[in-house]
């Protein structure tokens, strides 16, 4: 069983935002005219055996490009396919972590995922830190992206060291999942995790033969198996692209369920 732990089901709003423009160039992708079923991600999904999807909302600073609502009634269509992941308006600190906590609590979302990249603020900007609080009190991780960005805006902010290091030096009880790999910074963020025991690294956004060799090195190590988790970025990278090569990893059978399934599940506290 595969769980992916950063996806999307794209809004029109979402696909045709001024900041994925260089994602379409690369992916063949055209702006979208209409809104696509819901179906169409879980058809995705069935066609590469992937049955949990987490699916994020998200929010910039212009507005709403995934709505926790939308990301809610599509949970309530396929409960056994899909978690939701929250998002919050970080210009709005309180109303933020009032929102955390309502997606959590009455929602029933496993998570928060704030984009750096999105607000130009690293991890380490102070809006950041009551939602952290408030990720640590309520159980849930937080997930954001390392490494470069591919839509043109500044990658400085998906530095693993100093941002995520100096976010789990001050609050080493959150669960900490970085999404994207962390490329070019790939062995920093391996050694981010190698001193915290709760920062983790999810592979969306790279099919598997452009993981960089020291993070397959790593998912095959004693420490480094239990710190993967397997993600997509979906639509992005389709969850078959993301899921073929991994047999030429030499994962033994611990690690690769732990890649595909259990990580996620233990991380994000999902049911068996």
């Amino acid at each position: 069983m595969t769980v992916d732990v950063w996806m999307q089901h794209p809004t029109t709003r979402f696909l045709n935002h001024d900041m994925l423009a260089s994602l379409r160039r690369w992916t063949g992708m055209e702006e979208a005219t209409e809104e696509i079923p819901i179906e169409a991600s879980v058809a995705a999904m069935d066609e590469a055996g992937v049955r949990l999807g987490l699916l994020s909302a998200w929010h910039s600073p212009a507005g709403s490009l995934i709505s926790n609502e939308e990301v809610a009634g599509w949970v309530e269509r396929h409960p056994d396919r899909f978690a939701g992941i929250a998002t919050v308006d970080l210009a709005r600190p309180m109303a933020a972590v009032r929102e955390l906590r309502r997606c959590v609590e009455e929602l029933g979302f496993k998570g928060l995922r704030v984009v750096p990249w999105l607000w130009e603020a690293p991890p380490t900007d102070r809006r950041y830190y009551p939602l952290y609080a408030a990720c640590v009190d309520l159980g849930v991780p937080f997930c954001t992206q390392v490494g470069h960005t591919g839509p043109l805006m500044p990658s400085e902010t998906g530095r693993p060291i100093p941002y995520i290091d100096r976010v789990a030096l001050d609050f080493p009880e959150l669960v900490i999942v970085g999404g994207h790999i962390g490329y070019p910074w790939t062995e920093e963020m391996i050694a981010v995790c190698r001193k915290h025991e709760n920062v983790h690294i999810d592979t969306s956004a790279y099919v598997p033969r452009r993981f960089p060799p020291e993070l397959v090195e790593y998912m095959r190590s004693r420490s480094g198996r239990r710190k993967v988790l397997f993600g997509t970025n979906f639509p992005m990278i389709p969850h078959r692209a993301a899921l073929e090569g991994i047999d030429a990893f030499g994962l033994d059978e611990e690690a690769r369920g732990l890649y595909l399934e259990g990580n996620a599940r233990r991380g994000f506290n999902l049911a068996a």
